[in-house]
């Protein structure tokens, strides 16, 4: 698990094979701290990267998780954002990131974090 501190190109991700968790649909999973922006990658649970995050001084209530495919996309799906869609006003939606302003910070941060 890492706590991203320098730019990482899209194209390498696959080739941190060793490093990294994956899974066959070939993606890598994600915490963003919106507040912060900061990213938190490599576990093979969402909930590992968002404690990696807490400890390291982060509200939980700024922390979303999502994974991002090798060709870039994201899918904005994970157990730990049902308590920040409630707490944003979205109590039904279930795992996805809900609040459209919380997926515009995490398309930055990984914009910032992850080059294409």
């Amino acid at each position: 698990m890492i706590i991203v501190d320098k730019e990482i190109l899209l194209e390498q991700l696959p080739a941190l094979e060793g490093q990294m968790f994956f899974n066959e649909d070939e993606m890598v999973k994600a915490v963003a701290d919106i507040d912060k922006g900061i990213l938190a990658l490599n576990a093979q649970l969402h909930s590992d990267l968002e404690q990696l995050l807490l400890e390291n001084g982060s509200d939980q209530r700024s922390l979303y998780g999502f994974n991002i495919y090798f060709d870039g996309e994201i899918e904005y799906d994970s157990m730990i954002n049902p308590p920040r869609n409630r707490e944003a006003g979205y109590p039904r939606v279930g795992r996805d990131v809900a609040d459209p302003a919380a997926r515009e910070k995490i398309r930055e941060i990984v914009g910032k974090w992850v080059k294409k």
